[in-house]
């Protein structure tokens, strides 16, 4: 198996088992060492002014943090949970009624304890929005092994 397609799988099972991403829809489309690319479909249930259509900043916010936090993912020898210390979103323009934004995220740094990355909020080449975020990183024993084994490698979590 090839890196790009071992993260790939990595971050699927990541993603899917975020509650808040099956709501949403929202997909993997490539994830690769230190980036990767999410997709939100666009829905009536992501509406935010029904008078326009346009998909509501909050869902495109979770789209970008998800992002963000993800691609630590594609950056760490080891699955840890990675929480989000802060964001920063700048909205350009609303988000085009029917379309879906992709969110493109890079992590640009990584120290011991803090991790840095940015993310672009497209549709097609259009930019929605940025964002800026840092994560504080725990290590990988503060989450439990049946979630990390399952993550790394799709090993089944038992129910507890």
């Amino acid at each position: 198996m090839t890196e790009e397609n071992f993260l790939l799988s990595r971050v699927k099972r990541f993603v899917g088992s975020l509650a808040h991403c099956r709501l949403l829809g929202v997909t993997v489309v490539s994830a690769e060492p230190n980036s990767l690319c999410l997709e939100l479909p666009y829905s009536e249930a992501i509406v935010g002014n029904p008078d326009t259509g346009v998909i509501h900043g909050g869902a495109i916010t979770t789209l970008m943090d998800t992002a963000c936090g993800s691609v630590v993912i594609c950056a760490l020898e080891d699955f840890e949970l990675c929480p989000t210390l802060d964001l920063r979103v700048d909205y350009m323009r609303p988000a085009r009624p029917g379309e879906p934004v992709q969110a493109r995220a890079h992590l640009f740094r990584q120290t011991q304890s803090i991790l840095f990355a940015r993310c672009e909020a497209v549709q097609g080449e259009r930019t929605v929005a940025h964002c800026s975020a840092t994560f504080m990183r725990i290590g990988k024993d503060a989450s439990p092994k049946a979630y990390r084994d399952y993550i790394t490698s799709g090993t089944a979590m038992e129910n507890s």
